[in-house]
């Protein structure tokens, strides 16, 4: 892209920006801005000015002379403002019958003038005029817009510099030149290209300015890009890391965009585009990012981490582990992150002890990352290893005593042994952590039950489900446990808010249906049995089907006897759900966690992962 392209290009982004009034605004002296104010001090003695050029010229139009006189001298208050000690301005009191036709020249170079003009109007429609002569004695025309109307009596101007034009790239008719916003190139690459001038002109002495080699200046420019526009692509640079640490990804993808339109070799922005890509799950352009940065740099291994996340989000896993691995071998003294995160994919996959393996390599480099620790517990588990996993979770906890889901899953390892206590103290760390957590209350609710402590199981389900009013597997258990102490009423609205959630939960329907029965509401429970069948046709062939079915049809009292003498069946009968409730899965994401099973009864955790390294 040649540098004349690449500044039209932000100029049209620039015009987009005025359109919406969204301006930058630096009150730096000597630094690139789109908006300068003027007011105050510094507008009187504009105007006190102008009023003394209308006396000097002894105008019979004293009102036009000074309007004419302020617009000038306002856009002349631009160029000092933006280029400051870059350049010099006219000195009247030496130039007696003015300007000259040239407003600035540049202090490394007095050949080289600018010509700056100032309009007031609608910016798509007003236009800027220079004339032959101002052509022929300046390198650039800069063209400002005033927003205000320009008066005696205005006290504050917002002037806008909507951009540049090298004076050899104007067309003439009828010796004057006219260009409109679209026509000009972007103001903040004014100083760059100055820059070079100053440089084309120092090795080449014996031209004239209008005769500029066009190529010259082009591959000289493209060979400055890095610096060339620099400050510009920092600041969309850190206008969409702003977006982005608010994790407004969509919004900061646009100004990283604009910052590589500036500098194609900006590899962070590269790099923070990508993880914005990631984040809204557009995975191939994430990869396309990544792809950039390993073009450039082969030896970046941020950027196969990074490739190595978004591969494995479109089920690319060979290709994953291998940008994990080139990660490593890159590195000298290798990293924890790397290690940490191919455990990670390992684990997902099923390979438990090569996890566990990475892991324990992340900690060898980093004893201080709790992760590490965190997930390796998690391996362990997976492979039934309860000790170890209590061990890993308890020195998580240790580095990081506010990490809620080690004590929650160290008080899972502690129920699976059977340290019921424990585990209950485990979740009441979790909980006093973070309390917005259902699954912390669910686990305790259960561990509760299990101990006997029905009351504290139903305060933790009930928790659970104001946290989560659709969470169907809270109404079950607290069903369940209303029923064990005699609720029949509150266990059938617990049951119904579950079929209201999930209409073919047939064991729900099972459920609610010995409970009408209990009520001597046959008819409810036959419906009920029907339905379950109707939804779940395999459970028609379970013990509880058939024991369910003889009773409602045969109203045998013995048969309720047998159920309710015998603990074990009831158990089995009314808490069928609580061994089969959750499905078990195994889903994770580069940002999310897994699976763990308590006595089969299913459930799972979320924690955030490291987006970027």
């Amino acid at each position: 892209m040649d540098w004349i392209t690449l500044l039209r290009s932000q100029q049209l982004d620039f015009i987009e920006r005025l359109k919406s009034g969204y301006l930058l605004n630096c009150t730096i002296e000597g630094q690139h801005g789109e908006l300068t104010v003027i007011s105050g001090e510094n507008l009187d003695q504009l105007r006190d000015f102008c009023w003394e050029m209308v006396r000097k010229y002894g105008s019979k139009d004293p009102k036009n002379c000074f309007i004419n006189n302020m617009k000038g001298k306002l856009a002349e208050e631009v160029i000092k403002t933006r280029l400051s000690d870059f350049v010099t301005e006219v000195d009247y009191k030496t130039k007696i019958n003015g300007d000259g036709k040239i407003d600035f020249t540049l202090n490394a170079d007095s050949s080289i003038g600018i010509q700056v003009k100032a309009r007031h109007g609608n910016f798509d429609t007003v236009q800027w005029s220079i004339s032959k002569e101002e052509i022929n004695k300046n390198a650039v025309l800069v063209c400002i817009l005033i927003q205000e109307k320009v008066s005696e009596a205005q006290s504050i101007y917002n002037l806008v510099s909507v951009g540049f034009i090298p004076t050899n790239m104007i067309v003439l008719n009828n010796n004057i030149g006219i260009v409109n916003i679209k026509e000009l190139l972007y103001f903040g690459g004014l100083r760059s290209y100055l820059d070079n001038l100053i440089l084309f002109q120092n090795n080449n002495k014996a031209e004239q300015k209008n005769e500029v080699d066009k190529i010259y200046v082009n591959n000289l420019v493209n060979s400055y890009t890095n610096n060339q526009f620099a400050k510009l692509a920092f600041e969309y640079f850190n206008l969409a890391n702003s977006y982005y640490k608010q994790n407004q990804y969509e919004n900061a993808i646009p100004y990283y965009n604009q910052a590589l339109n500036l500098n194609p070799y900006f590899l962070d922005c590269y790099f923070y585009r990508g993880i914005s890509f990631y984040e809204i799950k557009d995975y191939e352009k994430a990869i396309r990012d990544f792809n950039t940065i390993i073009s450039i740099n082969p030896n970046e291994h941020k950027a196969y981490s990074n490739r190595g996340l978004a591969l494995f989000a479109i089920n690319n896993i060979k290709e994953a582990i291998q940008d994990f691995t080139n990660s490593i071998s890159i590195l000298i003294n290798h990293t924890a992150l790397a290690y940490y995160y191919r455990g990670i994919i390992c684990n997902a996959i099923g390979k438990n002890q090569q996890a566990i393996e990475d892991y324990t390599q992340s900690i060898k480099i980093n004893y201080n990352f709790d992760m590490s620790y965190l997930e390796r517990g998690i391996a362990r588990s997976s492979i039934r290893d309860r000790q170890g996993a209590i061990d890993d979770y308890s020195q998580a906890i240790k580095i990081n005593p506010k990490c809620d889901t080690a004590y929650f899953l160290r008080g899972v390892n502690y129920f699976k042994i059977g340290q019921k206590t424990k585990a209950i103290s485990d979740y009441t760390q979790a909980i006093n952590i973070n309390d917005k957590n259902e699954e912390y209350y669910l686990n305790r609710g259960y561990a509760r039950y299990a101990m006997g402590d029905k009351e504290g199981s139903i305060q933790d389900y009930t928790y659970a489900i104001s946290i989560n009013h659709n969470l169907a597997v809270a109404f079950k258990k607290r069903g369940t446990v209303r029923y064990k102490m005699g609720d029949i009423k509150g266990a059938i609205q617990d049951y119904t808010s579950v079929i209201n959630i999930n209409p073919t939960d047939g064991r729900t329907y099972f459920n609610r249906s010995f409970c009408y029965y209990k009520m001597g509401n046959i008819k409810g429970a036959i419906e009920d049995y029907n339905e379950a069948l109707k939804v779940s046709y395999k459970l028609a062939n379970s013990r509880q089907s058939q024991k369910l079915k003889e009773l409602l049809y045969t109203q045998d009292s013995k048969l309720e006897l047998l159920i309710n003498d015998n603990d074990e069946d009831e158990d089995e009968f009314n808490d069928f759900y609580i061994n089969n409730a959750y499905s078990e899965y195994q889903d994770r994401q580069p940002d999310y966690g897994y699976l763990e099973d308590l006595d089969n009864d299913d459930y799972y955790y979320y924690f955030q992962g490291c987006g970027e390294f």
